[in-house]
């Protein structure tokens, strides 16, 4: 069993449903709708589809909305495009429209740009392969720079300002209206992109409620200001149900020679604050274009998993690649091998602290017993909402966390979890005392447990009651 998740990107070299069906027969755990791209009815179209193909092969998989955000951006180019040429000079005005300006004056769309650069600082755009040098910003509200870099500028890119601050609000009125879609799908996760802190979030949940979705909501670390310091970090990964290692505009930001250093503070912050964690952007960028990866790039992978990410993402190269299924596959693989290192099948995570509710007590009870019972082979939790399996997935054990609900929605969000199998069963109504019989002699029916397994069992004491976990037991199938 691969513990590490896969999140895929769909787009239009995914967009059939014989890609669909291959990409959730490679073992892709959660699919991201990327709303920068494509139409409403377009993504309406691939949410079912995907759920369709889901029940068809018997999984459980996760839907995440990817919100747009404030991204700040080049307007439209006439011609589309200019040349850059080292040391020539470049006018950014947030005074033009799209189509307007000329080859050395073109457009932005981020009105207090002049008031938020000064002489000196330095502009990434096309998430930083363009450098430009502000030189002055003057009275007309024009920022007057020197390009460092040489190359064809095309309309619409990414614009940066290196070490932060360039911030937007947090949701756009397309995101508004993107999360009324996200809650018509009724899709697991929503991912809001540059948040600052933790107000962003609140306020991105705060309407997610309102339109009566319940996904959980994942936090795209991106922007300078939100690592700032540690305080500003913990409060916001605090504030989500999980984060998003963004490296693009993160590494534009912070400069990649620092990227990979909060990568892994991030990943082990969010683990500590029992938050999951996506590693994301250029995982296998190779391989839009390549049927294999580059070494660099298994190394990539594999590295993210020793550090502890819940899930690897990939982006353009399932929504755009040529080889979206081999490039599931290649992950997978990279995933699997860095999986059998000692190093990670055991962790000490929380032994030195004190819970404050009984649920966590017993997943960490049940964990810690894992790694020191011989002969363990699985832990087996019935969950309403999902929580203690989550839990459960903070430590590593190696061993299997098949976590069992009758409920749909809670199955798909456990998707996403590292080491957790989700299992939708109808458990028989009658004795209580029981239940865990008939969990595992179902359990062994699909082939999961085999006689003789001695395996942890967790519950709560009345079943339907989400939040109540406080039983463990050992038990033999």
């Amino acid at each position: 069993m691969r513990r590490t998740k896969i999140v895929a990107t769909v787009g239009p070299a995914s967009d059939s449903e014989a890609v669909m069906e291959a990409l959730v027969v490679a073992g892709v755990d959660v699919f991201r709708l990327n709303f920068s791209h494509g139409s409403a009815d377009e993504h309406r179209q691939r949410a079912l589809r995907l759920r369709a193909m889901a029940v068809k092969h018997g999984r459980s998989v996760a839907l995440l909305g990817d919100l747009q955000g404030p991204k700040i951006r080049l307007r439209q180019i006439p011609g589309d495009s200019i040349a850059l040429k080292k040391g020539g000079r470049l006018i950014l005005d947030a005074g033009l429209g799209d189509g307007e300006g000329s080859a050395g004056h073109i457009g932005v769309d981020y009105a207090p740009l002049a008031s938020s650069v000064a002489a000196g600082d330095t502009l990434l755009l096309d998430d930083g392969r363009y450098r430009l040098s502000v030189e002055q910003v003057g009275e007309d509200g024009r920022v007057y720079c020197r390009s460092e870099s040489s190359g064809e500028l095309r309309s619409r890119k990414g614009i940066n300002r290196l070490g932060g601050g360039l911030s937007a609000p947090a949701l756009t009125d397309k995101d508004l209206e993107d999360i009324k879609l996200a809650a018509e799908l009724a899709l697991d996760y929503i991912a809001v992109s540059f948040p600052s802190s933790a107000a962003d979030i609140d306020v991105a949940r705060g309407h997610l409620q309102r339109a009566g979705s319940r996904a959980g909501v994942i936090g795209k670390i991106e922007r300078a200001e939100a690592v700032a310091d540690e305080v500003t970090l913990d409060a916001l990964i605090a504030a989500c149900d999980g984060v998003m290692v963004a490296r693009g505009d993160l590494g534009v930001e912070i400069g990649d020679a620092n990227l990979i250093g909060y990568q892994k503070r991030i990943i082990k912050r969010a683990r500590q604050l029992n938050r999951v964690v996506i590693t994301a952007t250029q995982m296998m960028e190779s391989m839009i274009a390549s049927p294999v990866p580059t070494r660099a790039e298994v190394f990539d992978v594999a590295n993210a998993v020793l550090d502890g990410t819940d899930a690897v993402m990939l982006s353009a190269e399932t929504a755009a690649g040529q080889y979206p299924v081999e490039t599931v596959e290649a992950m997978a693989g990279a995933c699997l091998g860095a999986e059998r290192s000692p190093a990670i099948q055991r962790s000490g995570h929380r032994m030195d602290r004190m819970f404050d509710n009984v649920e966590e007590a017993i997943a960490m009870g049940a964990m810690y017993t894992a790694n020191h019972l011989e002969g363990v082979a699985a832990i087996v939790s019935l969950t309403e909402s999902g929580r203690t399996p989550l839990l459960m997935s903070r430590i590593s054990s190696g061993l299997p966390i098949y976590a069992i609900s009758c409920h749909a929605a809670t199955c798909n969000r456990a998707a996403l979890y590292r080491g957790v199998l989700p299992i939708q069963l109808e458990l028989p109504d009658g004795d209580d005392g029981q239940v865990g019989v008939t969990a595992l002699r179902l359990l062994r029916e699909r082939g999961l447990l085999e006689v003789g397994d001695r395996v942890l069992f967790t519950r709560g004491e009345h079943l339907g009651v989400g939040g109540s976990t406080n039983t463990l037991k050992i038990l033999t199938v």
